[in-house]
This record gives C-alpha cells, sequence and structure tokens, in this order.
C-alpha cells in the first residue's frame, strides 16, 4: 500500500488548493478517480484494493482536505448502485453522489410494514417508458431535501410476496411526491412520512431486474446494519479555505437530523462523570453496572472493527451487521438503565434546569428507537439464528400464496 499513499501524496501536492470551490474541489477528486478509489476504473475509480479508500481518508485528513460527502447517498445508494446496477444507471447516478450535488434517502417502511418489509403495498405500474407509483412511506430520514430515494414497491400481485418486488431509483423533486416531517417524543423531527400519488420514474430506473428487489434490498440493509454504530457519527473536518467551510456547512445541514442520535446509543459517554458529580461514584452497584456497560460497549467496538476490517478487504456484508446491530441496542439499553439509578426521579426533567440541561430526559426518551431502527431487534435475532446458527426458519404460513390473496391489514 506504500505505492499507493505515495502516489496520492504526490496527486494532493499537485492539486489540494483551499480556495476551490468544494464542487470544483470534488470534481478535481472524481476526474483523476481519488474520490473512491476502490471503484471500478469505468465507474469514476481506479480500480484499486478497497484498502485504498481507508487511505485515501488518512490523506485528506492530513492535508485538510474534504472527501465526498457523508450520508445515505454515499453510505447506501452508491454500494447498492455499484452491486446492482445497469451500467447506464452507474453512469447516470455515481457521479453527482460523489460529488455531493443529488442527495438520497431510503423509501423502505411503510405503515403496515415495517418490520415485514416484504408485506409492502406501494405498487408501480408501467406505462410506456414511465412507471407510475402510488402509496406511502414512512421513517424516511432526510427525504424532505432528497433528489433521489432508494424505493422498492410491488409489481406483480399473483406471485409470492418476496417475489413481486422491484427496487427503484426514484427522483423525489416531483409533483406526485408529498413529503411531511413527523414529530417525535422527544421533540426532533428527524423523520418524514412520503406519499406517492401517480409519482414517475423513468422506465430504465429499475435496480437490478423486475421483480427481483427482495435480494437488492436484502444486500442494502446488510450494508445499513454494518454501518449502523458510525453512521451517523460526523468525522472531524480540518483545515481552512473555502473547500472546507463549504463541507463543514454541508455537514452541518446533513447532522442537524442526527443531533440526537448519541441520545439513542445511550450516551455511554456520560455515565462515569454523571455518577460523579450525584456523587454516586462510590456506590458499589452503580460502579458495578458503569463496568458492565463499558465492557459491553468495548466488545461492541471490537466487532465493529471486524466489520471494518472486513468490509476493507471487500468482503460483501453479511449477517455481522446484525450482531453489532444487537449489541448496540443492548449497550443503549443497560446505558439508560444506570442513567436511571444515577438521576433517580430527576432523570423525567427536561429543560435547561434539567440535568445535562435535559439530555437525560432525551436518553431515555430516545434510547428504544435504536431497537427499531434499521430492523428490529427480533429481525436481527432471525437473521443471526437461521443464517449462521442454522436454526429453522420462523413459519411463514403464507410464504408460496399469491400477495394478491394474502390477508393483511384490517383483512
Amino acid at each position: 500500500m506504500d505505492d499507493i499513499r505515495g502516489e496520492l501524496r504526490t496527486w494532493l501536492e499537485a492539486n489540494w488548493d483551499p480556495e476551490l470551490s468544494l464542487r470544483e474541489w470534488r470534481e478535481l477528486l472524481v476526474s483523476s478517480g481519488w474520490a473512491a478509489p476502490s471503484w471500478p476504473t469505468e465507474y469514476y475509480g481506479l480500480g484499486l484494493p478497497a484498502e485504498a479508500d481507508g487511505i485515501l481518508t488518512q490523506e485528506l485528513s492530513r492535508v485538510g482536505a474534504p472527501g465526498t460527502p457523508t450520508g445515505v447517498s454515499m453510505a447506501l445508494a452508491a454500494p447498492t448502485l455499484l452491486q446492482h446496477g445497469s451500467d447506464a444507471l452507474k453512469r447516470k447516478l455515481l457521479r453527482p453522489i460523489l460529488t455531493g450535488e443529488h442527495t438520497w434517502c431510503q423509501l423502505f417502511s411503510e405503515p403496515g410494514s415495517g418490520s415485514d418489509l416484504a408485506g409492502l403495498t406501494t405498487h408501480a405500474v408501467q406505462s410506456g417508458d414511465e412507471w407510475i407509483v402510488n402509496g406511502q412511506k414512512v421513517w424516511n430520514t432526510s427525504a424532505h431535501h432528497a433528489d433521489y430515494g432508494l424505493l422498492v414497491a410491488r409489481t406483480n400481485w399473483d406471485v409470492a410476496k418476496h417475489a413481486g418486488i422491484t427496487y427503484f431509483a426514484m427522483p423525489m423533486r416531483q409533483a406526485g411526491i408529498t413529503v411531511r416531517p413527523l414529530r417525535q417524543a422527544n421533540g426532533y423531527s428527524s423523520f418524514n412520512e412520503v406519499f406517492m400519488d401517480d409519482a414517475r420514474i423513468p422506465a430504465d430506473h429499475v435496480v437490478g431486474e423486475l421483480n427481483n428487489g427482495w435480494s437488492i434490498a436484502t444486500f442494502t440493509l446488510a450494508v445499513e446494519r454494518r454501518n449502523f454504530a458510525t453512521f451517523a457519527q460526523r468525522p472531524p473536518i480540518k483545515g481552512d479555505g473555502r473547500a472546507v467551510k463549504e463541507a463543514q456547512a454541508e455537514a452541518d445541514e446533513y447532522f442537524s437530523t442526527y443531533v440526537w442520535y448519541p441520545q439513542r446509543t445511550g450516551r455511554v459517554d456520560l455515565l462515569i462523570e454523571r455518577a460523579k458529580t450525584a456523587g454516586r461514584n462510590t456506590d458499589p452497584v452503580v460502579r458495578q453496572k458503569i463496568a458492565k456497560v463499558l465492557s459491553m460497549q468495548r466488545v461492541m467496538q471490537w466487532t465493529a472493527q471486524r466489520a471494518v476490517i472486513a468490509r476493507a478487504q471487500g468482503k460483501p456484508p453479511g449477517p455481522e451487521g446484525s450482531v453489532a446491530k444487537l449489541m448496540a441496542s443492548d449497550v443503549a439499553r443497560a446505558a439508560a438503565e444506570v442513567h436511571s439509578l444515577i438521576g433517580g426521579s430527576s432523570g423525567l426533567l427536561a429543560g435547561e434546569d434539567a440535568p445535562l440541561g435535559g439530555t437525560i430526559t432525551e436518553v431515555l426518551i430516545s434510547v428504544p428507537a435504536i431497537s427499531i431502527a434499521g430492523g428490529t431487534d427480533e429481525i436481527q435475532r432471525n437473521i443471526v439464528g437461521e443464517r449462521v446458527l442454522g436454526l429453522p426458519r420462523e413459519p411463514e404460513p403464507h410464504k408460496d400464496q399469491p400477495f394478491r390473496d394474502v390477508p393483511r391489514g384490517s383483512r
């Protein structure tokens, strides 16, 4: 890898200019192939080993240069398109992801199909050179400003539910789409519900094959779970100049949506100081429980590191993402329990005069979300049981029945 690092350093010395605009800098990165060096050369990369992406991050940080955008676009859309998109889709949609011109959201869950994603009823019908989409999605982060959405919709009602789903890259900025924010119990509005009323998708925006969307959706979900522990963590942006300032502004806008996510993970980092401040740091029960949470967190971090190494080696995402997500849920719940033990009834207070300005209250209200987002704990246990432990699959009484005839909702 030393030769790759040396080549990249030479290129950065010749091309990095802090006074470029962020868009100009990213266009340079993309044109050179260094924006995503592990991507194929025909799709804006250099065809280098996956480890080159980590070298890029290190070297950009060393010189204080921003990289590609953070978020669903690079974390979910790009890997899915690279793996399953047609040549035409890759050429059309990948470059704007790398430059930050286009942002993406995920359109999977529905009001009646959360954990049972394959039971979705949002449907698409082809009409000439377009697909006409009708239905509703929910829990869609950043849908209010996305340019494209990763959409799964039903395209065949006369086959089993998993077999009649197609995966689309849907343009979001059109008259047939309405996005409404959802107010959460913790006071934030990170999520949206999306209504599609005769929304239109170009016929060539099918990702993969018609009616084979389920396998592609499981790929996207596996990538999401592998990245779950670090998905909303803001990478440091160092340096000065126009490009850096614009990258910081871009990150500010993006991470404003996720400002409560640290509370969702339980804020393990606050436990020791909270115990000291409350005079509970000598309580043997509190000390034991804090030690247990810190131990659980360290094991979770090791699991996440193994996933990072696997990704750097180019291995496809697998069930290890479900293990990591389950561990994140366990750590968050255990941390919330200790916060309650330390703070007592004061943990229920909100506002500026509450403990840590109400942060503890946010922790207690937000932690349940981590067991739901990205697939519930129950779904993750099914994945681990079936794919890792080899246990029998969960009974599916309507597995082979045409979806049109499957009882659902009030039926």
